[in-house]
């Protein structure tokens, strides 16, 4: 980066932290620091939502995704629209009617305490860890460019983090978000253009698709079935999408405090569920044309040269091993692999403009075999990478990076950078700022001493305001030694749902038991979450080892369903009625 790269960056931060701070001066209490005064149009909570999922790893990791494994990762979004409608008719009208400030707190008026209390530990845990592994993202962009020891750049990017979202609260989170949504789309539709407009003579947007696409790239919709029936352990594909999406989705968005502390802060239903409705239209074309992006950057270096690893402190690190003989090998066959390759692409795109069906046939399969080639070469670098630097062997949450810093004209570079350091400051600070909340109303509010009997006072609202700003800071904290270790997870964007699907099916399976099976009551859901949330941890063990053959979204469907059932079966065996305190 050259110096107006950084003038560009420094100026669009300050711009926009410096505008969400000045929209969000609230009322010194609760309801003006979480919930922004429960004040905000439809539009704003879309917004934020939005905001809230496109974070630095959906930017940084999804293009890479694609980059590596094909567009199939949009099905992951499948479910998410039908959820909303169930959102907007169970969940929405429910959490509105009895002005919450947590989705937790309907939990204890449904069946007791204990379940209550579980429930929000569960989600503290899932989005603390969450989050920590979202402030790697941005630290790695730093890493990269300034050569700093992620360590320490997980703690500056941690600190300023905390400083914005201590100071703002839930309204900085929503007003900045506007502005980083619009940045972050023009910003992406550039790189877009200009991977195209970069492409060599004769190579336009159609023949860039033609490229990834005969390379497996554009595998937007696959089955998952196999010549063995279906393939569980297929991550991605339309089957697990709709189903596991949508249980992931449902309990995403209707149980996860980090959303929906986003539509709480809305004026009444109507703004909640346009909301929530626009935003189950708009995630999936957004993903979309986010993966689109890996796959055009593809089609861009089967012309151009490009680095067989994208990781370049971690080559440098390599190649100073005892590998580095081994190393450069491996670049030297397949720089001169990608040369073959790109001359067979042209014929490829020539032969398919001739009326010669079998001609173009032979030149898509030739083109087809220098680019598995070139992932073979690709794949052996990894290996050897692994042994020279095992912290640091998958490069795909910097494949999209590399390609801004090494060919981006100067100030867009600024520009894009400045851009996912927006997604994941808006994206986390609306993490802290749910994490600061259930804390605060879950288990300050709830289990200080005479809560129940204490009249509130415009002293008391100030306290628990500045208490709320002293737990947003300690979850900051705590979410930076939580990015310590989230470096050496591969892929972030799929580290994060991994983690996710280890607890939301059990919280989806408390709330749909909470909504649609009155009979049971709280002793049945708390005992039947507890054995879940084990079975779940169980699952995820046995497929981690080899054991069995298990997708990560379909923990989702596993955990909500056992919750569900064993409630059911718990209440008729266990649990009477006469024998249940609630």
């Amino acid at each position: 980066m050259n110096g107006l790269d950084w003038i560009v960056l420094v100026s669009t931060l300050v711009i926009i932290i410096g505008y969400g701070l000045y929209k969000s001066r609230v009322s010194k209490n609760l309801e003006g620091y979480f919930l922004s005064n429960r004040s905000m149009p439809w539009y704003l909570v879309l917004l934020s939502i939005m905001g809230t999922q496109a974070s630095a790893i959906t930017f940084l990791s999804a293009p890479g995704q694609a980059f590596t494994d094909g567009m199939r990762f949009v099905q992951y979004y499948f479910g998410l629209p039908l959820a909303m409608v169930v959102l907007c008719i169970t969940f929405v009208p429910l959490f509105n009617r009895l002005k919450v400030f947590t989705a937790y707190e309907f939990l204890e008026q449904r069946f007791d305490l204990k379940t209550r209390t579980f429930t929000s530990a569960l989600f503290l845990l899932s989005r603390g860890l969450s989050t920590g592994i979202s402030i790697c993202a941005p630290s790695i962009i730093l890493s990269s460019l300034l050569g700093w020891d992620i360590f320490w750049t997980n703690i500056v990017m941690g600190g300023l983090l905390i400083i914005y979202t201590v100071s703002g609260g839930a309204k900085a989170v929503a007003y900045t978000q506007q502005l980083q949504l619009i940045m972050i789309f023009t910003g992406m539709f550039i790189a877009g253009y200009y991977f195209v407009y970069s492409m060599p003579e004769g190579i336009g947007f159609a023949e860039a698709l033609q490229v990834s696409g005969n390379s497996g790239k554009l595998n937007v919709i696959t089955s998952g079935v196999t010549e063995n029936g279906f393939d569980l352990k297929d991550r991605y594909n339309i089957i697990s999408g709709v189903i596991g999406g949508f249980f992931l989705a449902l309990s995403y968005f209707g149980t996860d405090h980090s959303q929906v502390g986003r539509y709480l802060t809305a004026k009444d239903n109507k703004e909640s569920r346009m909301g929530l409705l626009m935003n189950g239209l708009v995630k999936v074309p957004m993903q979309f044309l986010i993966l689109l992006i890996g796959a055009l950057l593809f089609a861009y270096y089967q012309f151009k040269p490009g680095p067989i690893f994208h990781n370049a402190v971690a080559v440098e690190r390599a190649k100073q091993t005892e590998y580095k003989p081994r190393l450069d090998s491996i670049e030297a066959l397949y720089n001169a692999n990608r040369t073959t390759t790109a001359t067979l692409n042209r014929e490829m795109i020539a032969a398919s403009k001739l009326d010669n069906e079998a001609q173009s046939a032979i030149a898509t399969e030739n083109a087809r075999a220098a680019n598995l080639r070139s992932d073979s070469l690709r794949k052996t670098y990894k290996k050897t990478m692994e042994k020279a630097v095992p912290s640091a062997a998958d490069d795909t949450n910097y494949i999209f990076l590399r390609f801004v810093v090494d060919h981006l004209p100067a100030g867009l570079v600024g520009l894009l950078i400045a851009i996912i350091f927006l997604a994941a400051w808006g994206s986390i600070a609306a993490a802290l700022n749910s994490l600061a909340s259930c804390t605060m109303i879950d288990f300050y509010v709830r289990f200080r001493k005479g809560h129940e009997h204490a009249e509130p006072s415009d002293a008391d609202e100030l306290k628990k305001f500045r208490l709320s700003k002293y737990y947003t800071f300690a979850w900051g904290a705590f979410c930076v030694v939580v990015a310590q270790f989230a470096n050496n997870m591969g892929s972030l964007i799929e580290a994060v749902n991994i983690l996710g699907s280890l607890f939301y099916g059990v919280i989806l399976g408390i709330f749909l038991v909470a909504f649609y099976f009155k009979r049971v009551k709280g002793n049945a859901v708390f005992t039947a979450a507890i054995i879940g949330e084990l079975l779940v941890i169980l699952l995820f063990v046995l497929d981690n080892y080899g054991y069995i053959g298990f997708g990560f979204l379909w923990l989702n469907v596993a955990g909500a369903v056992v919750v569900v059932l064993l409630s059911l079966l718990f209440q008729k065996l266990l649990f009477s009625p006469g024998k249940t305190a609630h």
